[in-house]
This record gives C-alpha cells, sequence and structure tokens, in this order.
C-alpha cells in the first residue's frame, strides 16, 4: 500500500483529495526535519496530525540528547510519540549521517526497537549521507536481533540517496538476506 507524506497542516486536505484509494496519509511530525523541538512541542505535532486523520507518523530523534549520551530520554520521548500515534503507524527517522558512526547507528536502532516503533528509518533525506549500505545493514541487524528475541517483526525504510534501480535492487537483496 501506498503513501504520500505531509506537513501535519496539510493532513486534512490529503485525506479528502485520496478518499476512496487505498494510498495512506503519513505526516512528518516532532518539529520536522530538525527534530530538535521540546518534547511538549513533539507531542502536540503529533496529536494535531493524528487528530487530522494521518495514518502513519515520521517522527524524527532528538539528536542532541541521542549524541549527548541521554539515551532514556530518547527513548521516553519515542514512547511518548508512540503513545500520541494512538492506531496510526509510527516510523522514527534516526538521521544517521549525524549519528557519525555504525556504533551509534545500532544503538538508535536498538534504542527506537525496543521503544516499540513499527519502522525505523535511516534519514529525512535532508543531510547527506542520508541511507548507505552499511548503516542499513547495521540496522537489518537490530531488526534481526530485536525479532528472534521478541517475535516482533519491525518495518526498515532506508531514505535518501538511493537513485538508480540497481541501488535499490542491492538494497532489496539485503534485506532479503
Amino acid at each position: 500500500v501506498a503513501a504520500v507524506c505531509v506537513y501535519p497542516s496539510m493532513v486534512k486536505l490529503a485525506k479528502k483529495e485520496l478518499k476512496g484509494s487505498n494510498v495512506k496519509v503519513a505526516s512528518v511530525s516532532t518539529a520536522f526535519p530538525a527534530g530538535q523541538a521540546p518534547m511538549e512541542v513533539k507531542i502536540t505535532d503529533t496529536k494535531f496530525a493524528v487528530d487530522e486523520g494521518a495514518d502513519e507518523i515520521d517522527m524524527v530523534i532528538s539528536r542532541g540528547k541521542f549524541l549527548a549520551g541521554e539515551y532514556s530520554y530518547v527513548f521516553d520521548e519515542i514512547c511518548a510519540v508512540k503513545e500520541a500515534c494512538g492506531k496510526a503507524r509510527l516510523k522514527v527517522i534516526l538521521e544517521t549521517g549525524e549519528l557519525g558512526t555504525l556504533d551509534r547507528g545500532r544503538k538508535a536502532s536498538d534504542i527506537a526497537l525496543y521503544a516499540n516503533v513499527d519502522f525505523i528509518k535511516t534519514s529525512t533525506g535532508k543531510i547527506s549521507p542520508a541511507a548507505t549500505m552499511p548503516v542499513t545493514y547495521v540496522m537489518l541487524e537490530a531488526i534481526r536481533d530485536y525479532y528472534f528475541k521478541t517475535g516482533i517483526i519491525t518495518g526498515m525504510k532506508p531514505a535518501g540517496g538511493i537513485s538508480t534501480a540497481k541501488q535499490a535492487l542491492h538494497y532489496l537483496v539485503m534485506v532479503k538476506e
């Protein structure tokens, strides 16, 4: 099922225009694309998008808090946004290009997965590097390990930087493996 992604203020219009189709409406939320806003703002942003009819929410983690080692804050924030989503699916954007290392990409993936999100996503596509093969592989390993421990299947979305059919095929093979 396809989805169109819009800002929270456009959700109602998108829902109206897509009525009768199978296309879902996703909304960026949580002070997209920077994600650098107080938790209260992120919750309000999310609730507004959901109240307007969003089927999915794309959340950006607080990279400043993450890079400062405030992992509990990041976990609690993801959990609070997940709760604000209600029945809407939550995709958590790690913005891996700003995390700096594959170990941090793994740590951020684990935090999001244990917060019970529906998808983890590499990036907003607004910074470079966005999706890379190595970080996508690390995120897929985290998803696999989480599945083996919990039995819960979580989605993965490499975003940004995949611009050819050949690159897309490489990512698909990696997901399949």
